[in-house]
């Protein structure tokens, strides 16, 4: 079983992988039923997904009506005025086939712009503050992709006190010696003021570029199984963190059973070795 940690100062004990519902997004409900009894097997109790992950709410509602009470529950909302974020998660409710959900979260809100307008007046923030008020919602958390993301949870925290972040976190990414500095920011922050942190694009191994794929995912993942095992370990070895899986029902039960068998951190000379041989590339520049 995937060993747990409290969730930040939720306080709640989800396993340290995360089920990211996105692989649901384009899958039948019999292909959702395979995922999400193989999750459940490795003792997650904790599902990510978000309104704009095509049919992954519709996927999981029927599972929420016989588990709900056994995990936490989160997904997002891409809108950033009030009143369209609210209406958003009332339909991600319905979806879901549940009265609340524990985590609402700001999906990838990194652009300036979009930023400002969330967080201010009449903005995805207030509806968030609302739902939680009102029961729909039990913690608030914000999300987002790129180089420029640490450097904006960052902002955010500071104009609000959110339950959560979430953002990228792998060993390439980390020779970003700017992202890497602020990741560093960002996790003392949260730390300090117990926020929990979700990573993503654990087993990314680059962009798909001109590539024909078949893969679920939007980046090239890793496919060989000691390449996964090294990724995934890699990120585990970071106690304060957690890893949200992958976006690919085909590969989830890999990066499940590697997460399993965690012992210690693989060590930078590996890392770097697998870099090379799989001509990995950041997926962010």
């Amino acid at each position: 079983m995937i060993v747990r940690a409290p969730f930040g100062r939720t306080g709640h004990p989800s396993s340290r992988v995360l089920f990211g519902a996105a692989a649901l997004s384009q899958v039948t409900q019999d292909e959702a039923d395979r995922a999400l009894e193989t999750v459940l097997a490795h003792g997650i109790n904790h599902v990510d997904t978000a309104a704009s992950y095509g049919e992954a709410e519709v996927r999981l509602g029927p599972w929420m009506e016989r588990i709900r009470g056994d995990v936490f529950l989160a997904t997002k909302t891409g809108e950033r005025t009030k009143d369209a974020a609210r209406e958003e998660l009332h339909r991600s409710l319905e979806r879901l086939r549940t009265d609340h959900v524990d985590l609402w979260q700001l999906h990838n809100l990194v652009d300036e712009g979009e930023w400002a307008t969330a967080l201010g007046p009449g903005g995805a923030l207030e509806a968030a503050i609302e739902a939680r008020d009102e029961g729909l919602v039990r913690y608030i958390g914000v999300t987002g992709h790129g180089v420029e993301v640490a450097a904006r949870h960052l902002q955010s925290l500071e104009r609000f006190d959110f339950d959560s972040v979430l953002l990228p976190y792998s060993f390439v990414m980390m020779q970003n010696p700017t992202y890497a500095a602020d990741f560093e920011a960002l996790a003392s922050a949260c730390a300090e003021r117990g926020v929990a942190m979700q990573t993503i694009k654990a087993i990314t191994r680059r962009p798909w570029g001109e590539r024909p794929h078949d893969r679920a995912t939007w980046y090239q993942p890793l496919e060989d199984p000691d390449a996964i095992r090294l990724a995934v370990h890699w990120v585990l070895g970071r106690p304060d963190v957690f890893l949200n899986s992958v976006g690919d029902v085909h590969l989830l039960p890999r990066v499940l059973e590697e997460a399993e068998h965690f012992v210690d951190r693989p060590s930078d000379q590996a890392m770097q070795t697998l870099v090379d041989r799989e001509a990995m590339a950041p997926l962010f520049t």
